[in-house]
């Protein structure tokens, strides 16, 4: 019985990890999409260069030796199935988590970006000159981006597409408005490039400000879910390391029970995170 479960979840791992180890072909928007979309976490993570089908190999061998540990602990095959699948969401939380904090560290800089870029173009500095600076006198946490800008930029000398690969490093959404608002200046010309990049640095500070104040004020609920969603299976691992208990779990209805408990607590985790955080601003210029 114990080997019919473990290839079952083993293939219901398999199943879910599927659409990214063998992705299909390129009519297929939404996979392209979520695909893109799991892209660019890795890289606001700082994990550019990690594939997804890397962190899919890795989660399910986390997931499964998590199932194996788990179920050679406490004996009760729906523990040891809601911990795979728990280990198993692991890398992708810990990918969420990673570039969260991220884009909030980045979130406070940009306003000072853009006031670099406002003193390079005042000073005289051409266009391209001024965004190449930000690489030496830019905020440290945006550095690196923009040496790649400035290398990229001196080897083909084309500004509009080092620009694009530029948001594709960055692949933040306020990168994505100051990167157009500078290639619009470039195509179009005009003397109010200042004035407008003065503008968005006093908008981005004032947006930065109130969301800060807002998140501050609301992870009281992200934390009290955090709590909620885990008391309860802290005391189920701890009754089920009981041989009466482990074997009333191990009954149909028992492991029914673990199931409807496990969506229950899902649906109500991302419940109480709606409810307590704000929604991320989406790049319309990605």
């Amino acid at each position: 019985m114990s080997i019919a479960w473990g290839l079952l979840l083993g293939i219901g791992l398999l199943l879910a990890a599927s659409p990214i180890l063998w992705p299909g072909t390129d009519s297929e928007s939404p996979r392209t999409s979520a695909a893109t979309r799991a892209h660019e976490l890795l890289v606001q993570a700082g994990m550019g260069r990690v594939g997804l089908g890397t962190v899919a190999v890795v989660s399910i061998l986390l997931g499964v030796a998590a199932a194996a540990l788990v179920f050679a602990l406490v004996p009760v095959v729906a523990v040891a199935g809601a911990a795979g699948i728990l280990v198993l969401c692991l890398p992708a939380a810990v990918v969420v988590w990673r570039a969260r904090v991220q884009r909030r560290a980045t979130r406070v800089v940009w306003p000072d970006v853009v006031d670099h870029l406002v003193s390079a173009v005042r000073s005289g500095l051409a266009l391209p000159d001024s965004v190449v600076t930000l690489a030496h006198s830019g905020p440290p946490i945006t550095r690196a981006a923009f040496a790649e800008f400035e290398r990229d930029y001196r080897m083909t000398g084309g500004f509009a597409d080092s620009l694009d690969r530029l948001k594709d490093r960055l692949a933040d959404p306020v990168a994505d408005r100051i990167i157009e608002t500078l290639r619009m200046s470039r195509e179009v010309g005009g003397n109010e490039l200042t004035t407008v990049l003065r503008n968005l640095a006093a908008y981005l500070r004032q947006e930065a400000a109130i969301r800060s104040e807002i998140e501050a004020r609301q992870s009281w609920i992200v934390n009290a879910a955090r709590l909620g969603v885990a008391a309860p299976w802290v005391v189920l691992l701890l009754l089920s390391t009981r041989p009466e208990a482990a074997q009333a779990y191990n009954s149909p209805a028992g492991i029914a029970v673990i199931i409807v408990g496990l969506g229950l607590s899902v649906v109500a985790y991302r419940l109480m995170i709606g409810i307590g955080r704000l929604p991320e601003e989406r790049r319309w210029f990605g």
